[in-house]
């Protein structure tokens, strides 16, 4: 297992093929999809040539992957996805931070705890000076674990949704955390 980071009840790990199964039952959860997709479901075609290249994929400026498949450290169960990318592949200063975890994982803490990591990783190692974060302004849940990761509101704005979905029409948030604000309260 190529083990990326681990937190006191997380082992975060490069995606492979193999986790082709795992991904394609997250994204077939309909709550898990709500802010995403509506709810669809997602075909394994769609996994297969879109998804797992951009989970698979190397970053330049960071000599890593962008995305961890999510393990509870005790049990070696799938939760799901941490994102942790540079928004640019050749610059590390700003960093997009994004987790989707399975509906049984919900409520347990593992999203505060994994985006806590990775900030404090992209902050320390990997030369980051930013962290920004976007989700559906309706998606209470996952502002929520911003606003715990230490992420504060930046802005709302409205992006170019290619299919309408309920809540959509509030448009989306941005959260931010700088290296500066971070490194007082860390």
């Amino acid at each position: 297992m190529n083990t990326f980071l681990a937190t006191d009840r997380l082992v975060l790990r490069a995606f492979t093929e193999a986790d082709t199964d795992h991904v394609l039952a997250l994204d077939n959860e309909p709550d898990v999809m709500r802010f995403i997709n509506g709810g669809r479901p997602t075909s394994r075609e769609v996994i297969q040539a879109q998804t797992l290249p951009r989970l698979l994929h190397d970053h330049p400026c960071f000599q890593t992957r962008g995305y961890w498949a999510a393990e509870e450290k005790d049990t070696g169960v799938f939760l799901g996805w941490f994102e942790f990318r540079p928004l640019d592949d050749h610059d590390a200063a700003v960093a997009e931070l994004g987790y989707r975890l399975n509906r049984a994982a919900w409520g347990s803490g593992y999203a505060t705890e994994g985006a806590r990591a990775l900030i404090r990783e992209g902050f320390t190692a990997l030369g980051v000076e930013r962290v920004t974060a976007n989700t559906m302004a309706v998606n209470a849940r996952s502002r929520r674990v911003m606003e715990k990761a230490g992420l504060s509101f930046l802005r709302c704005f409205t992006g170019d949704w290619p299919e309408a979905i309920e809540g959509s029409e509030h448009g989306e948030v941005e959260y931010e955390l700088t290296r500066t604000t971070w490194e007082r309260h860390p």
